[in-house]
Order: C-alpha cells, then structure tokens, then sequence
C-alpha cells in the first residue's frame, strides 16, 4: 500500500493544485476574495471579512460590483497558504489577460482582486473583466470550445470574449412524437436535444463533460450533521429544503419575497 502524501506549508504549491479537486492560494501581505464554505484550511495569518466591511471599501470599489451575490463572498486577507475545494468537484484555475470571462455563480470559487467582477445580464452568472487569476469547479474535466456552437445549458460553464447567448429551440423535436408526448403528459421536462444555449462570434465557450449541473448550496450554510454546532439551522439551505442550482433566481427570488 502507497503511504499518503503529507503537506505541510513549505511543500505545499504556490498557486496550483494539490490534487485535481484541492487547490492552494498563497497569500502575501495580499487579499483575495473567496465563495464563502470553499476554503477548507489555511496555514499562516490570514483574516476573512465580509464584503462591505469598511477596511475593505477601496478594494471592493475596483473589484467587486454584485449587489445580489455580495452575501456570498468574503475577502481573504494576509498571509499564508489557503485550499480551496468544492464537494470532490473538479477544481482548476484560470487566467485572464486583459479578457472578458462570463462563469456560473455557483461554479467560481475566488479570484484576484486584478480582476473586476460583476453581474451578468444573463440570470445566474457573473462576469469577471481584466487581468489576473481565478478558481472554478466543475463536474467533471473543463472542454474548451470554438463558437459558432449550440450547447446543452446544463453542460455550460461560461464563456469568454465573446457575445452573450441566444436561446434556440428545436421545432422540429419538440413538435415530433417525443414532443408531443411531453407537451400532452409534462413527463420528460426539456433536453439539451430540445433546447440550447446558441454561440456566435469569436471567443470560447468552456463545457463541463457532463450534462448534471453542479448541485448548489446556500454558500456559507452549516451542514446538519452530527457534532456540527448550529449545523441545518436557518434558511433555504437547511435539511429537506430542495437544492439550488447555478443558474437559477434562488437567491434573487427569496429577496423579493418570490
């Protein structure tokens, strides 16, 4: 049996993976901002406030402008190694230069404060604009692709350096014998073979190698498991409550009382 690799702050990596799901951050005198419940353990001084904290005003006035996911993130700040993981999901970086990259909200786990973020004007995704790096989940490998291409919604990331998407819709499936049967009995729901996120236009557009989304939950909720202090306690993220998934209105729904 092969002994277990053990870290420790010296042998850990600067800014690349651990393994394919763990991912380490090092931070010197220096901030990045993290999806709240993504950081597993740190070694250092490291110091986690909340977005709006006013130590922090300058920073967020250059790189962070999403009103709506503001609760969800925090600014890690100091110095020290921080990893990074999403529930055995795949985790790679990234980098932009001087791009335009649109990304699930559920599926981007922190970022350099070189970069901006902001809210997309396609429900459920954010935007992040300049140069610098930034951590993503996904199910499965990440497949980068050319546009003009169709894609299933639940198998998209995001997309960078080029137009928003269009809907397209198969008239020729939907009003076929399959069609029928779904739009008579409501079985079936709606397929990547009916309906599609449609690319056009220079850029990439980045795929997950799967068609199942990334269950999402609420980010920073305690789990209600045993020995967990305050674990399922308040809020949509409690035991029993149905999962949200990227892309969905969840938390501008629950704002507004919808």
């Amino acid at each position: 049996m092969t002994a277990p690799v053990i870290f420790d702050p010296y042998s850990l990596p600067t800014d690349d993976n651990v393994n394919k799901y763990t991912f380490c951050v090092e931070l010197k005198s220096s901030q990045w901002f993290l999806q709240k419940g993504k950081m597993i353990a740190y070694y250092g001084q490291i110091e986690f406030n909340g977005v709006g904290h006013g130590r922090l005003d300058r920073l967020l006035r250059t790189s962070f402008h999403s009103p709506l996911h503001a609760g969800d993130w925090v600014v890690a700040d100091g110095s020290g190694k921080m990893l990074l993981a999403d529930r055995a999901f795949d985790v790679n970086s990234y980098d932009l230069d001087d791009g335009n990259l649109t990304i699930r909200s559920g599926n981007l786990l922190a970022y350099q404060p070189s970069l901006a973020l902001k809210q997309s004007i396609v429900p459920g995704f954010l935007t992040l604009i300049g140069t610098g790096k930034f951590v993503a989940a996904s199910n499965g490998p990440v497949v980068f692709m050319e546009p003009p291409i169709r894609v299933d919604p639940q198998a998209l990331v995001g997309w960078a350096d080029c137009p928003s998407p269009c809907h397209h819709y198969d008239h020729g499936y939907m009003t076929g014998v399959l069609g029928g049967i779904r739009s008579l009995t409501g079985l079936g729901g709606t397929s990547g073979e009916e309906h599609q996120f449609e690319f056009v236009g220079a850029g990439t557009v980045l795929l997950q190698s799967t068609e199942v989304l990334m269950a999402e939950q609420a980010t920073g909720q305690v789990a209600n498991e045993p020995g967990v202090p305050g674990g399922g306690q308040g809020g949509p993220g409690q035991a029993g409550a149905a999962p949200r998934l990227p892309g969905q209105l969840g938390d501008l729904q629950r704002r507004f009382g919808l």
